[in-house]
């Protein structure tokens, strides 16, 4: 289904931008609608398991990801293992620029229910500009 890019500037190092996104304990406290979130470790320190609960208005959802962190590669990535989707794939890149980083979040995803789909989709869409803009605030909080 909905297959979205989005881009941000960022005036911080990609490794600054990395560190933040790979913070998931942290998303309950800045990241919009993101209610709870509990992290297990993986088999090895790149990966973990996030469950994160969404609350939007009266509805919340909880799914889990498997969350993939490549400190080389300035990469993180998350596939979604459980919950509401059929399938939700995203990938974090950073790319050093001369004055900080560009940030680049692609996500890609769909609904189980039909139903539940076309009422969440665009929604949910629409919430992803939002969950980006608000890294970029928190990294200006924590990194200024």
């Amino acid at each position: 289904m909905p297959e979205l890019s989005f881009e941000r500037f960022s005036p911080f190092s990609t490794e600054q931008m990395l560190s933040l996104v790979a913070d998931i304990k942290s998303y309950p406290e800045f990241v919009p609608n993101c209610a709870d979130m509990q992290v297990e470790a993986g088999e090895n320190e790149n990966i973990s398991f996030a469950t994160m609960s969404v609350q939007l208005g009266p509805i919340e959802q909880t799914y889990t990801s498997e969350v993939i962190i490549d400190k080389s590669a300035k990469t993180i990535s998350a596939t979604a293992i459980d919950g509401p989707f059929s399938y939700l794939e995203s990938i974090w890149q950073f790319i050093e620029q001369d004055e900080g980083s560009l940030i680049r979040f692609d996500i890609d995803f769909g609904f189980s229910n039909p139903l539940l789909g076309r009422i969440a989709e665009p929604i949910f869409a629409q919430k992803q500009e939002e969950i980006l803009d608000a890294f970029i605030e928190e990294a200006k909080r924590r990194f200024s």
